[in-house]
C-alpha cells in the first residue's frame, strides 16, 4: 500500500440545515436552462470544471470576482506546495501565516529532511505529516547556497486568490483533466450563498486508477453575482482508499 506523501489541498465547507433553501433540484442533465441566477452560475461552475481545462478556465475568469477566494482545506503541516511530477522537492507556493511563513522560500530545494535525502524514493517517508508542535529540521538549498532550516509542524488553513486559481489551472494537463462521467444531484440557494452536490468518476493518473466521489460545493457571490468565495468538502478519505493509499499513524 503506498502512503501519503504530498501535501493535499482540500477546502472546508461548514454544512448547514437546509430549512429556508430554495432550489433542491435533481439534475440528469447539465443545461443552463434548469436554473436562474446565481444558481445557473454555480451550476454551469461545477459543470465546467468536471468537462474540461479549458472550459474550467474560462468560468473562472468570467464568473470569479477579482477580490475573490478559494478557501484551502485544513491540515496538519507546514504550509507549503511542491509538484509531485518533478523529480525533485522544489517549494512552489508558501502559505501565509503558516509555519512555513518565514523559514522556506518559494524556489527553495529540499536536500533533507531529518536526515533523510530528498530524494523520489524517500518523498513518501521524509515526515512532513504529523501530529502538531514536532519539529523537523531540513537542509535546503536557496539560490545555490545550502541552508539549515527548523520549523514546527501546525494546523494550516490556506486560502487562494483568483491568479492563484487560475496559476494552478494552467499548470494542470488538459488531457488528465475531465471527469470520466458525473451528475449534478443538487442545487440549493439561500441568500448570496449556494451549495451544490455533486459526484463523478475521475482517475488519478498518478497511479493510473479510478474513482468515484461526492462533492459539496459552497460558493458564495456579492451583489454583482459573482463568486467571492468558494470552497468544497469531499470523500478525501475515501477517494485515496480506492487509488492505493493507506493513512497510517
Amino acid at each position: 500500500m503506498k502512503h501519503i506523501f504530498t501535501t493535499i489541498i482540500c477546502a472546508v465547507l461548514f454544512l448547514v440545515p437546509s430549512d429556508g433553501f430554495s432550489g433542491g433540484h435533481e439534475k440528469d442533465e447539465h443545461d443552463h436552462d434548469h436554473y436562474h441566477g446565481i444558481e445557473a452560475t454555480a451550476n454551469d461552475w461545477i459543470t465546467a470544471f468536471y468537462t474540461g481545462k479549458s472550459e474550467s478556465i474560462e468560468t473562472v475568469e468570467n464568473n470569479m470576482a477579482d477580490d475573490g477566494q478559494s478557501v484551502q482545506g485544513r491540515y496538519v503541516g507546514f504550509g507549503f506546495t511542491w509538484d509531485p511530477r518533478e523529480n525533485e522537492m522544489r517549494v512552489g507556493r508558501v502559505t501565509p501565516n503558516s509555519p512555513a511563513d518565514g523559514a522556506l522560500e518559494v524556489g527553495d530545494l529540499f536536500l533533507e529532511v531529518n536526515g533523510v535525502k530528498a530524494i523520489p524514493e524517500n518523498f513518501e517517508s521524509l515526515g512532513f505529516r504529523g501530529k502538531p508542535g514536532a519539529e523537523i529540521a531540513a537542509v535546503i538549498e536557496r539560490k545555490g547556497m545550502k541552508k539549515n532550516i527548523t520549523f514546527k509542524r501546525g494546523i494550516v488553513n490556506g486560502r487562494l486568490s483568483k491568479s492563484q486559481v487560475l496559476e494552478n489551472m494552467n499548470s494542470a494537463e488538459a488531457d488528465e483533466w475531465p471527469a470520466k462521467e458525473f451528475r449534478i444531484i443538487d442545487v440549493l440557494s439561500k441568500g448570496n450563498i449556494v451549495y451544490v452536490l455533486s459526484n463523478a468518476t475521475q482517475t488519478d493518473y498518478n497511479v493510473d486508477l479510478d474513482y468515484n466521489v461526492y462533492t459539496v460545493n459552497r460558493f458564495m457571490f456579492n451583489d454583482d453575482g459573482e463568486v467571492i468565495e468558494i470552497a468544497n468538502l469531499s470523500e478525501d478519505r475515501f477517494v485515496l482508499e480506492q487509488t492505493g493509499f493507506n493513512i497510517t499513524r
